[in-house]
């Protein structure tokens, strides 16, 4: 069985930056309740707000093994994507699967910008879009299908040569790339603690509350370390940690990822830069960097991947990560070489072997949404609210999207996994390039 040791975290991430939040209490006592969600990050957020809209009369207790931001949902690189990014030509065969896709990011980008403006969350939204771009003369070939693609797609953008994205960016480094005009660039912990602090009122939020127990369906008891609680119906919204309660083991894998941010640039150094005052680069390289300039004048690097069992990097990996990081962002822009890093962190994205969703009913009374292979922010939210709707008996082109996901292929157990998992990011490492 379980126990609370199983769900460990640290102090980096994105909630740094903010004011110390205090946390909800954690679940006590024997409870009852019609409706229990498991994961309180930004699918189990938009799940039981959902829920509570749809059942005003019920209480709909949320559950989170950690304090909420802590996991995956506050530690990502704050990516809101409109349109996905699929390597390669563009296939005529594909298209069915291109839109479906899309529709669903649009759609929890949507169902974001809604909430963030309805209760005026301080989340440093930034809806104007991101840069593909690409290095390595290797990676030069992926503008050209990307940006086919998106013409094919009717989806808005501006290809950029080495000079256009200097002007906007500050640095000569990349070679071409895309501004693809859709999706916003977020504080990912700012907009979960605004989305948490704002549930309605028949939401129970319970942190530090994780789960022990294999989780089944209709009754189900679910234990935490206080409690126990008896729900009619549950939906799990773990992601990859949905593994921890018994489902879809053996069909996704936790990969962890790490980045550094720099301490605030200053009036001189932001003068450095281009003419942007903040914006986001996505690699068209797969294992590319992830390079972000926030609102608040810091830079973001993103640019390793790696598997360790779906768990964080202690401090000392970190610090070997950090010179990797360090390098990336010395190599773009060498005018800030003497500009320090303030944090370094490692989060964990829950991957699955074709790169699909999970939109399930695992028994009666049981739901499940989840694995968004690094597009979580937006498509989580998408698949959290449309779980929800289903949980109710609804029936929307949304639900038909979400459940339109192809099966998970099967994953091998470890250590088997692990050679495949390490063969696969090596190999994709070395033909990184300048990419990385």
């Amino acid at each position: 069985m379980l126990t609370a040791k199983d769900f460990s975290t640290d102090q980096h991430g994105w909630a740094e930056f903010l004011p110390k939040r205090t946390s909800n209490p954690s679940c006590k006592g024997q409870l009852r309740s019609r409706w229990a969600v498991v994961g309180a990050g930004l699918t189990g957020l938009a799940c039981a707000r959902r829920l509570a809209e749809l059942h005003p009369d019920d209480e709909i207790i949320l559950l989170d093994a950690r304090a909420v931001a802590e996991a995956a949902s506050g530690r990502n690189s704050g990516y809101a994507v409109a349109n996905s990014h699929f390597g390669g030509l563009f296939d005529p065969e594909k298209l069915d699967t291109y839109s479906r896709i899309n529709r669903l990011n649009r759609a929890g980008l949507n169902l974001l910008r809604e909430q963030v403006r309805k209760h005026n969350i301080d989340c440093q939204w930034h809806d104007q879009g991101f840069f593909h771009t690409v290095a390595d003369n290797a990676s030069l070939k992926e503008v050209g299908y990307f940006s086919g693609y998106l013409e094919n797609m009717d989806i808005p953008h501006t290809v950029l040569d080495q000079s256009g994205l200097a002007e906007k960016l500050g640095t000569e480094w990349y070679q071409s790339g895309v501004h693809v005009h859709e999706g916003a660039l977020v504080q990912p912990a700012s907009l979960v603690y605004g989305l948490a602090g704002s549930l309605p009122e028949n939401v129970s939020l319970y942190e530090h509350s994780p789960v022990l127990n294999k989780v089944t369906g209709s009754s189900a008891m679910l234990q935490t370390p206080d409690a126990n609680i008896k729900a009619d119906k549950v939906i799990v919204t773990a992601n990859f940690e949905a593994t921890r309660v018994g489902l879809i083991k053996r069909y996704i894998l936790g990969n962890t990822l790490s980045g550094s941010f720099t301490r605030k640039l200053t009036k001189e150094e932001l003068g450095s830069l281009g003419s942007l005052k903040q914006w986001g680069v996505l690699s068209l390289h797969s294992a590319g960097a992830t390079v972000r300039l926030t609102q608040d004048g810091r830079f973001c690097v993103r640019n390793t991947a790696e598997y360790h069992g779906g768990r964080l990097l202690s401090d000392q990996m970190l610090a070997q990560r950090r010179k990797i990081h360090r390098q990336a962002f010395e190599n773009r822009f060498p005018q800030l070489r003497h500009v320090p890093f303030e944090y370094s962190w490692s989060g964990v994205e829950g991957v699955s072997r074709n790169f699909t969703n999970f939109f399930q009913i695992p028994e009666k009374g049981l739901y499940l949404a989840g694995g968004f292979n690094g597009s979580g922010v937006s498509r989580g939210t998408a698949f959290g609210t449309a779980i929800a709707e289903y949980a109710s008996g609804g029936q929307s082109a949304l639900i038909n999207d979400c459940l339109a996901s192809p099966k998970a292929e099967w994953i091998p157990p470890r250590p088997i996994v692990d050679v495949g998992v390490w063969f696969t990011l090596r190999q994709l490492i070395k033909s990184v390039g300048r990419d990385g």
